[in-house]
């Protein structure tokens, strides 16, 4: 490969030059803009067109226009020069031992129980925190094109290389039945509840509606489709209306906050299912943040959520680990 194959198609410079044309529409009026001379505007926005081979003005019309190659440049660049100008920021704070911005996903079924000892954590360690709530499905693609900088969810991305992951909570899923509804015992039973009541789904968009689905599946139970939800407050809510029952799991049901003596909850018989909730971050971009980050997390359900499911579930008790 050839010097000149290696070269970049463009420096910050040039970027700098063909944006400020962009905004003033002409190169006289971008060069008095950057204080330089209008031959040196003239000259960086050739030697882009050179080395990106393509037009990027129409030098025909007055004032000069984009062309279609010119104003995809335009949209790139300006994200391009915004990250540039954020660099030296970055690496103060870090040398100061706080980052710029820390993004981190955050699962709804844990919304309620960890945003805020997320949020007060990362507000320690960085200047800008931005914390998104909502399916790990969304927050595992937005890790991966680097929109996030780590997310909590019930998908540890196993099959991905260069990932860190720390395991924060392993529980069952279980069953979630109005008040004074008979809870089924066994799998005949489970498959037969349909018959008295609807079945609730957790929406397929979902890591825990697919579970529970390939795991009905696994029992030969097929529930007709119906209601079926994103978040655990909207199947719990349904059930504690007396609308159907559910497959869920004890974090799910503590999110939501509901009176336990508006919802009954049972073992799901037949083999264990469980899901396990973990801290997934690209590996070592963030020191020793994630591993404390998952500590805290930990201590924040401990406290806020497990000690009491185990006092309203204590069939529970050796189930949350």
């Amino acid at each position: 490969m050839t010097a000149r194959q290696n070269r970049l198609p463009f420096d910050l410079h040039a970027l700098e030059a063909f944006l400020a044309v962009c905004e003033a529409r002409s190169m006289a009026a971008a060069a008095k803009k950057l204080s330089l001379t209008q031959p040196a505007i003239s000259q960086a926005i050739a030697d882009l067109e050179t080395r990106t081979r393509v037009k990027l003005f129409d030098r025909s019309v007055r004032p000069i226009a984009l062309t279609p190659a010119g104003e995809i440049m335009r949209q790139r660049a300006s994200g391009l020069l915004s990250e540039a100008r954020q660099i030296t920021t970055a690496i103060r704070q870090t040398a100061r031992g706080r980052l710029a911005l820390i993004r981190a996903g955050l699962v709804d079924s844990l919304s309620r129980a960890l945003t805020g000892p997320v949020a007060s954590f990362l507000a320690e360690h960085a200047e800008q925190v931005s914390i998104q709530s909502g399916l790990t499905a969304s927050h595992a693609g937005s890790l991966l094109t680097r929109n996030l900088d780590l997310f909590i969810g019930v998908d540890d991305m196993s099959d991905i290389e260069g990932l860190d992951r720390f395991e924060l909570l392993n529980e069952p899923y279980i069953l979630v039945f109005p008040e004074k509804t008979k809870v089924p015992r066994s799998i005949a039973d489970l498959a037969e509840a349909a018959d008295r009541l609807p079945f609730l789904r957790y929406s397929a968009r979902s890591r825990t509606g697919i579970d529970i689905e390939r795991h009905l599946r696994r029992l030969n139970i097929d529930f007709p489709h119906g209601l079926e939800f994103d978040t655990p407050f909207g199947v719990t809510d349904m059930v504690a209306r007396g609308k159907g029952f559910a497959i869920s799991t004890p974090v799910c049901v503590a999110e939501t906050a509901f009176d336990g003596n508006r919802i009954r909850t049972a073992p799901l018989p037949g083999p264990s299912l469980r899901r396990t909730l973990t801290l997934v971050s690209r590996r070592q971009e963030l020191g020793t943040l994630p591993r404390e980050l998952t500590r805290a997390c930990k201590a924040a359900l401990e406290r806020s959520v497990l000690a009491g499911l185990r006092e309203t579930m204590p069939w529970l008790r050796d189930e949350l680990r």
